[in-house]
């Protein structure tokens, strides 16, 4: 498939990356492939820019305002110290996304920060309560950020045992129904193991459906249960230490730890296979083979060639990243760089509609500003709250869940006021037309610039243009 190259320059920036800045098109151009796979790393994706608290210190400053709950409680205060402080905890998430949103606005590297937001999306943590509110900014920066150009294994295991994964889908719970704390729960001896409960499938569950296999792909209600067995013990320290103890791992609180006392013994059988490794090997065993599956290839390069390309993505793109999953054991550089040298990827058709964040962010980028504070209330009203997907399923990618007449007028409105705020009084529409689009800028977009009442409109109808929209 021969291409233009100034339609491929465009396609890079706009598909591969997060929208063109001024003057990305033009540098793009002498090498669109070069350009991408320039921006393929081994340390990962970029870090926001910041001073964030890691998942330790989160957890911990939680813990003390709990702490102080419990002391207003018993001095008959009023106030509740939690309470007081939730507002300025959800202010601090919404510092982490601003961080988050500033560096896609204005990286030089959008295809190294789109393959990141991929991976964060498909790696789901959502704020459920103050405890995963917390912990989704850690989560992406310490579990998702780092892997994402490293071995597919190396990522899924950051992320099933990250702390703020073990909250989300309540694995700190999960309990062996014949662990050592259930028998001595049962016995009734020891009052702060009375109540325990019982065994939690939610991360395996998902780990199978959404992270590795995915739907349809064979395994049975019981290689999830037997899968759920095998990660019992999975927590994290200093959570419930009062009922627990101190896990084995000798972790600082807030980290991953691995308690023996909550681990059902014996051997799993998942997906015909015995695990007979005890502790926490048995977990990570069943990990590494579900890294392995050819199920997870299939999925994996499923969701990635629908999030690039088309809703409905084309076989042989799939199949082309399937093989290069399988071939080279999972390393995502490599997968990544057979996506740059896939055809079906630079095909001129648009067929991605963008969600709410794509179609802010390359409107930042286009005016070549960086958000501030006022991103986080937009989002929320054109239906992608900030770090608050609503299931572990992830944001929706297709058209349907986003071009409804409804979220297209939320975001005529949006555009006309972004536009009267960022447009500069000596601008001039259709170059910046020119350089955020390439050669993706149709006639028909052209003459309503040109016939716009004024620079503010010029730029609107530049946003809300068929071609702008989608990528």
């Amino acid at each position: 498939m021969s291409i233009n190259p100034d339609l491929k320059a465009s396609i890079a920036a706009t598909r591969f990356g997060l929208g063109a800045r001024p003057d990305e098109i033009a540098a793009t151009r002498p090498d669109p492939v070069g350009y991408l796979k320039a921006q393929i790393r081994a340390e990962g994706a970029d870090q926001p820019q910041g001073q964030f608290e890691s998942s330790p210190q989160a957890l911990g400053d939680l813990a003390q305002l709990k702490a102080g709950r419990r002391d207003a409680k018993v001095t008959g205060e009023d106030a509740d110290p939690v309470k007081q402080a939730a507002k300025i905890i959800r202010q601090g998430a919404g510092q982490e996304f601003i961080a988050r949103a500033a560096l896609a606005s204005q990286t030089e590297a959008a295809f190294r920060e789109r393959w990141a937001l991929f991976w964060f999306n498909h790696f789901t943590v959502g704020q459920k309560n103050l405890q995963t509110v917390v912990l989704v900014g850690p989560f992406e920066r310490e579990a998702i950020r780092p892997h994402v150009f490293g071995r597919f294994e190396n990522l899924l295991v950051a992320s099933s045992s990250h702390p703020a994964m073990l909250v989300y889908l309540d694995q700190t719970q999960s309990i062996g129904p014949n662990s050592q704390f259930a028998s001595l729960s049962r016995t009734g001896l020891i009052p702060a193991l009375k109540g325990l409960g019982g065994l939690n499938e939610n991360l395996a569950r998902e780990i199978m459906e959404l992270h590795t296999l995915g739907v349809g792909s064979g395994y049975t209600q019981a290689d999830v249960t037997e899968f759920a067995r095998a990660l019992t013990g999975w927590s994290i320290e200093g959570f419930q230490e009062r009922r627990f103890g101190q896990g084995g791992m000798g972790s600082q609180p807030g980290q991953f730890t691995f308690r023996q006392g909550a681990h059902e013994p014996g051997v799993r059988h998942i997906l015909g296979k015995a695990y007979p490794q005890d502790g926490i090997d048995q977990g990570h065993a069943v990990l590494t083979d579900l890294a392995a599956n050819p199920a997870t290839a299939h999925h994996i390069a499923t969701k990635l060639a629908r999030h690039f390309v088309a809703d409905d993505p084309p076989p042989a793109l799939v199949a082309r990243l399937e093989g290069s999953f399988n071939s080279t054991g999972g390393q995502l550089d490599k997968v990544a760089e057979t996506l740059i040298d896939s055809p079906e990827a630079w095909a001129p058709e648009q067929r991605k509609f963008k969600t709410p964040y794509e179609f802010l962010i390359s409107s930042y980028r286009a005016a070549n500003v960086t958000p501030g504070l006022e991103i986080a209330p937009v989002m929320n009203g054109l239906g992608q709250k900030p770090f608050s997907a609503p299931s572990p399923k992830g944001w929706a990618e297709d058209a349907q869940s986003w071009a409804s007449p409804d979220g297209v007028v939320k975001r005529m409105d949006w555009a006309e006021g972004f536009s009267a705020k960022v447009v500069a009084a000596d601008a001039k529409p259709m170059q910046i037309a020119q350089n955020t689009l390439g050669a993706r800028l149709t006639s028909a977009t052209a003459i309503a610039i040109g016939r716009a009442e004024s620079r503010t409109e010029a730029f609107s109808i530049l946003l809300m243009s068929p071609e702008f929209q989608r990528r």
